[in-house]
């Protein structure tokens, strides 16, 4: 770049920080958008080194790529699929994987995958291209995107696989895993983590293998011998996946989930359950009997949105409040499903469980 060019686009980046800063105190999420900047001018008086600066842009040019798709389509659920890019089509597995797409696609769900070859083109293939995300990755080895979504607006190519993977699961109302190699594992062992410990979710997590297979079934078996039995997970923790070889198992794992249950976020320390629809003060009674273990003080209680929430597009739906122990997350999958078998949805929202 010519010393005239720099200095033209640095005159244009001074015009549009000087036109931000005006306009700073009438915009809705100000004082994030405040700390974001002064993140930066603090950093820019640091010594840190190029790459790592290097990283920093790389990094939010991805999210901003990230942030502008996904917006338009924030109230649709999706669901992400995870598996093996080396399965061929004439694979069960890539069969069955294509088979549960075009089933979540019918119920209104649309489909997202790391956008390659294997599992991520059967998702593809099942959910079809308009109702498909693909977040691919740039690497120095050919990397492809699968031709159910090359060229679609909904295909980003990411540099960096952290924020390829924040996108893959920030944006999921639910994981479906099929078999595959590390990759897979690591993506199974991460959902399962972030799970755990409340990073992620909840949301359903499907481990789904063809007819008759036995791959997660298998790791299932493994995960109680090795973890549950020896104490190194909690014995409820396993409640945070569902295994099955049967479609309609998987799909009512994600449809059921979402019943009466819409979403949760913290309040200062206070978890915030969104309904769908409300529920009885007896019901909430047994909710309070069959889950006080995991409550460190007070009640479940029934509110509405919180001040914190005015701004909230769910504000208002019905809640459930209650401080939460934010440890023993199987139990709380459990109370969630309790929760979906306890309410009565209306009509509209079991036919649309998609709808955010």
């Amino acid at each position: 770049m010519t010393s005239s060019a720099s200095f033209d686009t640095l005159e244009s980046l001074q015009a549009d920080i000087a036109e931000l800063i005006a306009r700073l105190p009438t915009l809705k999420n100000r004082q994030l958008i405040q700390q974001a900047l002064a993140t930066i001018v603090r950093l820019a008086d640091t010594e840190i080194e190029r790459l790592d600066w290097k990283i920093l842009s790389a990094a939010l040019a991805d999210m901003e790529r990230g942030f502008q798709l996904f917006y338009d389509y924030r109230h649709v659920r999706k669901v992400t699929i995870f598996g093996s890019a080396r399965l061929a089509p004439d694979t069960p597995e890539y069969q069955m994987a294509l088979e549960f797409a075009r089933a979540v696609s019918q119920l209104g769900f649309m489909v997202m995958t790391g956008g390659g070859g294997g599992i991520m083109q059967a998702g593809h293939e099942g959910a079809g291209r308009e109702n498909s995300f693909g977040l691919n990755i740039q690497l120095p080895f050919e990397q492809e995107a699968n031709p159910f979504i090359e060229g679609d607006p909904k295909l980003i190519i990411f540099k960096y696989f952290f924020t390829r993977k924040l996108f893959l699961l920030k944006e999921s109302d639910a994981v479906a895993l099929f078999p595959g190699g590390f990759g897979t594992q690591d993506e199974a062992f991460e959902c399962m983590t972030l799970s755990q410990n409340g990073k992620f979710g909840p949301v359903p997590l499907v481990l789904i293998d063809h007819p008759g297979g036995d791959y997660w079934r298998s790791w299932s078996e493994y995960i109680d011998k090795q973890l549950v039995q020896n104490g190194l997970v909690s014995p409820e923790d396993p409640s945070l996946y569902t295994v099955t070889d049967n479609l309609d198992v998987a799909c009512d794992a994600i449809t059921r989930f979402y019943q009466v249950y819409h979403s949760c976020r913290y309040v200062g320390e206070q978890l915030v359950i969104r309904l769908k629809t409300d529920i009885s003060d007896y019901l909430v009674e047994q909710l309070n009997a069959d889950f006080s273990d995991i409550i460190v003080k007070g009640r479940i209680e029934k509110s509405q949105a919180l001040p914190q929430e005015a701004q909230d597009e769910t504000v208002e739906l019905p809640r459930l409040i209650l401080y939460f122990n934010q440890r023993d997350l199987g139990r709380l999958y459990q109370m969630i499903a309790t929760i979906n078998q306890m309410g009565t949805a209306t009509s509209s929202d079991e036919v649309h469980p998609e709808r955010k």
